[in-house]
């Protein structure tokens, strides 16, 4: 998440406010800003790679929040398993680590 979190800011606070904003409606409001969110995530190579080992954990939590539309704080357990996953996948060598280094100076 502090991934998506440093590539995709802007789209996730706006689709975070308006979700917060309309508890009972977030799914047809927010329609168009989740789109933008998934349009960002799925360009990033470290984040595609945590979405594709953790999907199963991803599409629990997507199909707990078409269940919970009215309340979407209930699916916080399926939050959290996402986050377990993403926390375990390896990243070492990948995109991420080659961003964060710093430049080797002469």
């Amino acid at each position: 998440m502090n991934i998506t979190a440093k590539y995709c800011h802007q789209e996730m606070e706006a689709y975070g406010s308006c979700v917060a904003s309309n508890p009972s409606t977030w799914q047809h409001h927010c329609h168009e800003l989740k789109v933008k969110v998934a349009t960002c995530t799925s360009s990033h190579p470290v984040i595609r790679k945590i979405r594709s080992t953790c999907a199963k954990e991803f599409a629990e939590f997507e199909r707990c929040l078409r269940e919970n539309q009215a309340t979407p704080a209930s699916c916080k357990p399926h939050v959290l398993g996402f986050l377990g996953c993403a926390e375990t996948v390896d990243l070492s060598g990948g995109e991420e680590s080659k961003l964060e280094s710093p430049v080797p100076q002469p």
